[in-house]
């Protein structure tokens, strides 16, 4: 009988669809940046900046939660600082044997010391490359607009998205606030990436209801669903979603604490596991949410039961949802299971 303990969970092969890069980095680091960039903290010891940045208990809705990220923007304005963070967000999931990580990150919103926006990607690139070339992960980057941005600025990135198409980008994202910001007005965006066959991933009914996931999936194409904590509220569009296998990238302290569910007995990651639905676990903001991938498995086990047949799954889950090409992803596949065995965790052959 395998026992499902924090090291075991830990030496597991891992994916992780949904990190932030502005919401995943080192305090010490922030730190470091501020220093080095003349850029003032609202605290000054890695203890009380940790406590100011991350989500506790008093945080009220998504928009509260987001607010720290002014301050880790703060010092990703060049081209050292999110080569440095990417490196090492790259070393930090590799240290809990995730092999493939997704990092999604706004360049817009690192311009404002005058990089442009081909030098942002290019510096998030060199880190990925770096982190790749020293560790045993492998990474690609989705570029994210916000909801709250003019239609046009999703544009620009859309083309941004394209132009790094093959080049280590892997997919366009659309992040930020729900209520107020329809996904369809940045149609335009979309339709672009579409046509240049690009994957697709929509924060979409985390803090707004089951109608903000349909338009992700209708209006823009949505491939995948981030979060998704809604969709129970409409089983029609829960059913298309599990027929058609759309994945939900599920961040259960991220929803905890945005109030995205009221408490983590709220959760529906068990009902959609046992329903079917492509369900995936990730930590949406490492630093933030005080939070790593092993953490957000512990609490499937411990808070939801998940047992290991369901954990293995829920690993090969993350796999076969990945933005990759099918002969790379197939062969991560292949690594996956072989090491799932290995420690015991026997694959059926006729997982969907």
């Amino acid at each position: 009988m395998i026992e499902l303990t924090r090291e075991f969970i830990h030496d597991l092969p891992k994916a992780e669809l949904h990190c932030h890069l502005d919401g995943s980095m080192r305090v010490e680091t922030i730190i470091e940046l501020a220093k080095d960039q003349n850029v003032t903290l609202p605290k000054k010891t890695p203890k009380e900046l940790k406590k100011y940045l991350e989500a506790g208990p008093d945080c009220k809705s998504l928009e509260d939660y987001l607010k720290p990220f002014d301050v880790t923007c703060s010092v990703l304005q060049t081209e050292e600082s999110l080569r440095r963070a990417t490196f090492e967000l790259g070393e930090d999931c590799a240290k809990e044997n995730i092999r493939y990580l997704e990092i999604r990150f706004s360049p817009i919103l690192h311009v404002e010391k005058g990089l442009k926006l081909t030098e942002v990607v290019d510096a998030v690139l060199k880190g990925k490359a770096e982190a790749e070339e020293k560790f045993n992960i492998v990474i690609g980057i989705i570029i994210s607009s916000l909801r709250h941005f003019d239609p046009q600025t999703s544009l620009t990135l859309a083309e941004l998205c394209v132009a790094y198409k093959n080049r280590g980008v892997v997919g366009f994202d659309l992040a930020g606030a729900e209520a107020n910001f329809p996904a369809k007005d940045h149609k335009e965006a979309f339709y672009l990436i579409i046509n240049n066959n690009i994957n697709t991933t929509v924060h979409a009914g985390e803090a707004y209801g089951p109608e903000s996931i349909h338009q992700a999936i209708h209006y823009i194409s949505a491939n995948r669903i981030g979060h998704g904590t809604r969709l129970r509220e409409n089983g029609d569009l829960l059913n298309y979603v599990n027929d058609h296998r759309i994945p939900l990238e599920m961040c259960i302290t991220s929803n905890v604490q945005t109030k995205a569910v009221k408490t983590f007995a709220n959760h529906p990651i068990r009902f959609y596991f046992n329903l079917g639905l492509r369900v995936t676990l990730n930590t949406d903001n490492r630093l933030i949410s005080r939070t790593t991938l092993t953490d957000e498995y512990m609490l499937a086990v411990t808070k939801f039961g998940f047992t290991p047949d369901e954990i293995k799954y829920l690993i090969l889950n993350g796999f076969k949802s990945g933005f990759l090409p099918l002969n790379k992803k197939i062969k991560l596949i292949h690594n996956t299971t072989r090491e799932l065995e290995e420690k015991g965790m026997i694959i059926k052959k006729d997982y969907i």
